[in-house]
C-alpha cells in the first residue's frame, strides 16, 4: 500500500473563500488529503473540479462515501449543525468553521452527537496562530512588561459588513459572530481567570439588521480588564494592541507586526517630569517622562503552537494529542457571546454568567 493511500479522506462542504482557503492549508499535511467538495453552487463544484478535486453532487454521496473521513464545514453559520450532526450520524470526524453554531444549545448538541459516534469535533479557531497575538500572549506569560492588567484588542476597517449573508440575522451574520468569536477566543485563551462583570455594545451605524460592530469589557477576577472592539466604519483605525503593565506599555499597530514596548528603566533614579504647556495650561502629570527613565524596546517574538491546526487535528484522531481548541473553550466563547448580546440589548453590566472552570 502506498503512503498516498493511507491519507486520511477529507471532503469540504461549502467552497468559497474559506472552503478554498482550507485546502490549501491541508495539503502541508502528511497525513490528511482533500478528496473531493460539495457545494450547492454549481460554479463553486466547477471551480473545485478546476482545482483537481472531484465535486460531489450531493451532500447524501458524501455521507456515503467510505472514503470520507472528515467534513469540513465552511458554509454559512445557521447550517453548520445540522451539517455535522448528519457527519457524526455518517460515522465522520468534522471540523467547523467559526463560529460553530448560533447558539451554546446548538453546539452542546453537536458535541453530545460527537461523543455518541465516537468521533472528533474540532472548531478551526485560527487566530491563535496568529503573530500579532502570540507576541501579546508571549508578554502575557512572561511578563516582559511586567504584570498585564489592561488589555485593549481592535479590529477595523472602513468597508461595512462584507458578502451577502453576512447581513442578515438568520444566517448567523454580524461582527459579534464574524470577528467576535476570534477575538474574544484570543484573550480568553491567554487569561486564564473567571470573568466577573461584563459590558456589551452593539453597533447598528450602517443600517443593517445585525451589527457593524462591537465593544465588549471584560473584568477578570485576577485583576485583568480588557477592551475587544471591532468595526467596519472606521476610516482612521486605532491599533490592533495596546497593553499596560506594571513596568511598561506595548502596542502592536497591525498585522505587519510594527509596534514597540516602552519600559520603565529601573536603574536610574526616579526623575520629576518638567511642567509642559497643555492648551491653556500647565501639566507635570500628563508630561513625557525624561528619555533616561524609561527604555524602548523591539518587540518579542511570538510564542509557537505545538504544532499547526491541521496536524494537530491529524494527531488527535489518530488518538496521539490532545486539541489545541477544546470544545469546552468553545462553549465558554460562545456563552460569552450570548452574554454581550445579552448585555446589549438589556443596556446592563452582566455578572456571574462565566462557565470558566480553572
Amino acid at each position: 500500500m502506498t503512503v498516498e493511500s493511507k491519507k486520511h479522506g477529507i471532503v469540504i462542504v461549502g467552497y468559497g473563500g474559506m472552503g478554498s482557503y482550507h485546502a490549501k492549508l491541508v495539503k502541508d499535511n502528511q497525513s490528511l488529503e482533500i478528496i473531493g467538495t460539495y457545494d450547492i453552487l454549481e460554479e463553486r463544484r466547477n471551480a473545485s473540479v478546476a482545482d483537481g478535486y472531484k465535486a460531489y453532487e450531493s451532500f447524501e454521496q458524501v455521507l456515503n462515501d467510505p472514503a470520507v473521513g472528515t467534513i469540513i464545514i465552511a458554509t454559512p453559520n445557521d447550517i453548520h449543525k445540522e451539517i455535522a450532526v448528519n457527519a457524526f450520524r455518517a460515522g465522520k470526524h468534522v471540523i467547523c468553521e467559526k463560529p460553530v453554531t448560533l447558539s451554546v444549545a446548538d453546539f452542546e448538541v453537536m458535541v453530545s452527537e460527537a461523543k455518541a459516534a465516537g468521533k472528533t469535533l474540532m472548531v478551526h479557531q485560527n487566530r491563535r496562530w496568529d503573530e500579532d497575538f502570540l507576541i501579546i500572549k508571549r508578554m502575557y506569560n512572561e511578563r516582559t512588561i511586567g504584570d498585564l492588567f489592561r488589555l485593549e484588542s481592535r479590529v477595523h476597517g472602513a468597508n461595512g459588513i462584507p458578502g451577502d449573508w453576512r447581513h442578515m440575522k438568520e444566517f448567523g451574520g454580524g461582527m459579534l459572530l464574524d470577528w467576535g468569536v476570534h477575538l474574544l477566543d484570543q484573550v480568553l485563551y491567554m487569561v486564564d481567570s473567571k470573568i466577573t462583570s461584563l459590558t456589551g455594545r452593539l453597533s447598528f451605524i450602517m443600517g443593517n439588521e445585525v451589527d457593524d460592530g462591537f465593544e465588549a469589557t471584560l473584568e477578570f477576577e485576577n485583576g485583568v480588564s480588557a477592551l475587544i472592539e471591532v468595526g467596519t466604519t472606521n476610516f482612521i483605525t486605532l491599533p490592533r494592541w495596546y497593553v499596560k503593565g506594571t513596568e511598561g506599555t506595548a502596542i502592536i499597530e497591525d498585522w505587519s507586526l510594527k509596534g514597540k514596548s516602552v519600559c520603565r528603566n529601573n536603574d536610574v533614579e526616579k526623575i520629576e517630569p518638567t511642567p509642559i504647556r497643555a492648551g491653556a495650561g500647565l501639566t507635570k502629570t500628563m508630561a513625557p517622562p525624561s528619555e533616561k527613565a524609561t527604555i524602548t524596546k523591539e518587540l518579542p517574538e511570538p510564542l509557537q503552537n505545538a504544532s499547526s491546526f491541521f496536524d494537530n487535528f491529524a494527531a488527535v484522531i489518530h488518538g496521539e494529542a490532545e486539541p489545541i481548541v477544546k470544545n469546552d473553550e468553545v462553549l465558554r466563547v460562545l456563552n460569552l457571546i450570548e452574554a454581550i448580546f445579552e448585555s446589549a440589548e438589556k443596556g446592563e453590566t452582566l455578572h456571574n454568567f462565566d462557565i470558566y472552570s480553572a
